[in-house]
């Protein structure tokens, strides 16, 4: 009896031990660089969109992204993404940037672009003007 509540404690100790050392996911969330906070991009524009790539893990360097264009009203964590109209689909997410022409949307000041490779990683707040 003695033996298997030892044998128990010592199979917990070891599951939390192999737990607290497993090796993390490589999952790469690249900064984006631009647009930036504020920026005011035009109706029909050519804008660029940018991100570091510096920390973007050997296993995901051969991911191809998307970009969705998406809005964040004050105190929702919607983000209301396009997800039928991407900006970009299928270029390399090593590339750091991508070159896209400004939808026709309705003019506001809390859009958001969303980066998708691995992992998501969106931008601050932009406005879009007519």
């Amino acid at each position: 009896m003695f033996s298997n509540k030892l044998f128990a404690a010592f199979a917990v100790v070891a599951a939390a031990v192999t737990a607290a050392t497993a090796a993390p996911a490589d999952v790469s969330r690249p900064a984006i660089l631009a647009p930036k906070a504020g920026d005011v991009w035009t109706v029909g524009s050519n804008q660029t969109i940018a991100w570091d790539t510096s920390a973007i893990p050997a296993n995901s360097r051969n991911q191809t992204g998307l970009v969705l264009l998406g809005f964040l009203e004050d105190g929702s964590d919607d983000e209301h993404l396009d997800t039928q109209n991407p900006l970009a689909v299928n270029f390399p997410i090593v590339a750091g940037s991508i070159n896209i022409s400004v939808p026709v949307v309705t003019p506001r000041d809390d859009y958001i672009i969303v980066l998708f490779g691995d992992s998501g990683n969106f931008s601050p707040k932009f406005t879009i003007a007519a």
